[in-house]
Order: structure tokens, then sequence, then C-alpha cells
């Protein structure tokens, strides 16, 4: 039983890595003194991630023509885009209504295209121009680039976030030099 304690028992090493990792956490709580505004909560980002996954099945089973339809469901904070192409102005607007009452769903920005869907050539050039996006965001000294978040479609790039307005602009800037960029849309939540 004295073992079971001992300073050579590796139940003994465990205990105490357990205990200098839980004290390492609360120094770091202790020690922020201000709130960053722009950073989503770990619970925001699980509703989003919700939003996402249940928006989809809850958005294809609205319409049938939504089946086939090329779609993107993209949600920040609450705001949720809908990115892709779809048959009518009535597919578009069913996709609209059909996540607009999900829980927490803020608002609902939807630029679906009326159009066939895009080639796969078009998709992966959107995930290229959306790998540059994000790789000048990150070097970026006067924005978090992990407070942006980058979808692109048919080469326009949407930009949503939690930003004050100077680093919204800073933002926009710097992905207009990326090229092939056709159009920047901005889904910005601004924090100032």
């Amino acid at each position: 039983m004295r073992y079971w304690l001992s300073s050579t028992s590796p139940r003994y090493t465990v205990i105490v890595l357990a205990l200098l990792a839980a004290l390492q956490g609360c120094a770091s709580v202790t020690g922020q003194t201000s709130e960053d505004y722009g950073n989503r909560t770990l619970g925001t980002v699980w509703d989003d991630q919700m939003i996402e996954s249940r928006g989809k099945a809850i958005v294809r089973a609205a319409s049938s023509e939504l089946h086939d339809a090329h779609l993107g469901i993209t949600s920040f904070n609450g705001m949720v885009l809908l990115t892709g192409q779809v048959a009518s102005e009535e597919t578009k607007n069913a996709a609209t209504l059909a996540i607009k009452d999900l829980r927490k769903v803020r608002t609902v920005h939807n630029e679906l295209e009326i159009a066939g869907p895009t080639t796969m050539m078009a998709r992966t050039n959107d995930a290229w121009l959306t790998t540059k996006v994000k790789t000048v965001l990150l070097t970026n000294q006067e924005t978090d680039a992990g407070r942006v978040k980058v979808v692109t479609e048919n080469g326009v790039v949407y930009l949503m976030g939690l930003l004050s307005r100077a680093e919204s602009e800073a933002t926009v800037e710097k992905v207009r030099q990326v090229f092939g960029v056709q159009k920047i849309v901005k889904i910005f939540e601004y924090i100032n």
C-alpha cells in the first residue's frame, strides 16, 4: 500500500503531472485581464458547426431540386452564408426559408446563383484561391487570420469574421492583391 503513492510510483508521476497541468491552466486564466471580442467562444464554434451540419440536411429536404444542387452552407457566429448553384429562384428562396429558422441562426446571406453546377475544374480553382487567400491573411500583421473565414465560390471570395472596421479594410486590401480573385464579398460583423 505504501508503494501506491511513493515518489517512484508511476501513479505518483501521473498525479504530479496532472496537478502541474491544472495549475498551468489556472495561471493563464488569471493572467488574462482583457477580453478579445473578436474571438468566438468554444460554444459559438460548436453552434456554427451544428448549423452547418443540420443546415445541409434541412435545406436538402426543403426541395427536391436541392438534392442535385451544388450547395455550400457556412456559418460564422450565427451568420449563415449560402453559396453554390441552384435551378430556380423558387429553389433559392426555399433554401433561405429552410435554414433561417434553425436554432442559433441570426442572419442568412443567400449568395446562391441560378445556374448549373460549376465544373470540377472551377471547384479546384476555388480551393486553390481559398488556400492563397488564407496564406496571405496568415502573413498579414494587422489582422488575426483565425478570426476570418474564407469561402470561395466560382472565383468570388466571401470573407466572414468578427473584425474592427480597420481590420476589415486591411483584410480586404490584402485579398485584393491575390491573383485570380474576381470579386470580394464582405460578411463581417464589426466589433467597434
